[in-house]
């Protein structure tokens, strides 16, 4: 009777290609190339060769397809969160592009940790994907900085492309693509506008030291306070992630200490803005006649509650890293680095005030 290996999670180790081929009693080739329809081979060696695979409950292993060059591209993309309506729709935007280039796509989630994101970028590497794209915050340190360097290289070693999507280059020296938005330009915009309108008083809702979206973003504010001549108040300036229910943590505390020292809200962007827009609504205030807002991203609910915000191409973004890493790794060169542009979109969220 033939000896049977389990594949399953029992601990029992697995019937490896060339088990089979022993059993059938023809090459390791031959039976690769069975498997993978590529070769008409007779019907009783076909058959030899499916009785084997089944005697020894052998499960065809996808890396070793991809060596005999049968595996389908593929395109990975890491996010922080796949609810998160900015990072929904880069996705979406890289699922787009990859099926119009006949590329299959992985996706992984780390919640915003770096070490995760790491670890995910090892995994993803072991799939052998055409590049692998990382998209939007983290907190880039030292240590990660040389790591993520070391995986881009190993990345460019079996021919794929590590793509930065939406954050900053890790160094002249990092064979990566770089494709971003001008996150301070933005913010800059955006805090210009209020400036202009008169607010001189602008509470900034969602700091996070060594994020590198929100790093760029208060960057912009800062500048347009600077460029307007307003003096910096680093009390204005509240920690907090980018999710609603921070929005309306850091206003409901905020508003907790008393009436508002401030005229206007500049929230890093706009899940943060509708969560404070509404702690400001249980308190009676209203938005734009007492507190004046902008946000950024221009997704839901930005157009629903009337929020003035900054534009950024979300889906072009993802499309646009998919592009550049395949045509990278066609025709090599420096890694292009590209900036997308933003643009501030005016609804009804602000009011002018008279200069006091």
């Amino acid at each position: 009777m033939a000896r049977k290996a389990s594949g399953s999670g029992d601990g029992a180790r697995h019937t490896t290609i060339r088990e089979v081929a022993e059993h059938a009693g023809v090459s390791v080739a031959t039976v690769s190339r069975i498997l993978s329809g590529s070769y008409p081979a007779a019907p009783a060696t076909r058959s030899k060769v499916m009785r084997a695979v089944e005697e020894l409950d052998y499960v065809a292993n996808s890396h070793a397809r991809a060596l005999v060059g049968n595996a389908r591209k593929s395109i990975a993309i890491i996010v922080n969160s796949v609810i998160s309506p900015h990072y929904a729709h880069v996705a979406q935007g890289v699922e787009t592009q990859a099926a119009e280039d006949n590329r299959l796509c992985q996706i992984g989630t780390t919640g915003g940790d770096a070490e995760r994101e790491l670890a995910m970028v090892q995994f993803m590497r072991e799939q052998h994907p055409e590049a692998v794209i990382l998209v939007g915050n983290v907190a880039a340190g030292a240590e990660y900085r040389t790591r993520m360097s070391r995986y881009a290289h190993a990345l460019a070693s079996i021919g794929s492309r590590l793509v930065l999507c939406g954050r900053p280059p890790l160094g002249p020296d990092v064979p990566a693509v770089v494709v971003e938005y001008d996150n301070t330009g933005g913010a800059f915009a955006a805090t210009s506008h209020l400036l202009s309108s008169g607010h001189r008083r602008i509470l900034y809702l969602g700091r996070r030291a060594g994020y590198t979206t929100s790093e760029a973003r208060i960057a912009g504010y800062r500048e347009a306070l600077a460029a307007h001549g307003v003096p910096h108040d680093p009390a204005l300036e509240v920690e907090g992630t980018f999710e609603r229910y921070e929005g309306y943590r850091m206003m409901t505390e905020r508003l907790a200490a008393g009436e508002p020292d401030f005229t206007a809200v500049f929230a890093v962007n706009d899940q943060v803005a509708a969560g404070a827009r509404q702690a400001l609504l249980e308190r009676g205030l209203s938005v734009p006649d007492d507190v004046s807002m902008v946000g950024f991203d221009d997704l839901p609910p930005a157009m629903d509650i009337g929020l003035t915000t900054v534009y950024q191409p979300h889906e072009e973004l993802g499309r646009t890293a998919v592009r550049l890493a395949l045509e990278h790794a066609k025709h090599g060169g420096p890694p292009p680095h590209t900036v997308l542009g933003t643009h501030l979109v005016l609804r009804g969220s602000v009011r002018r005030i008279l200069p006091q």
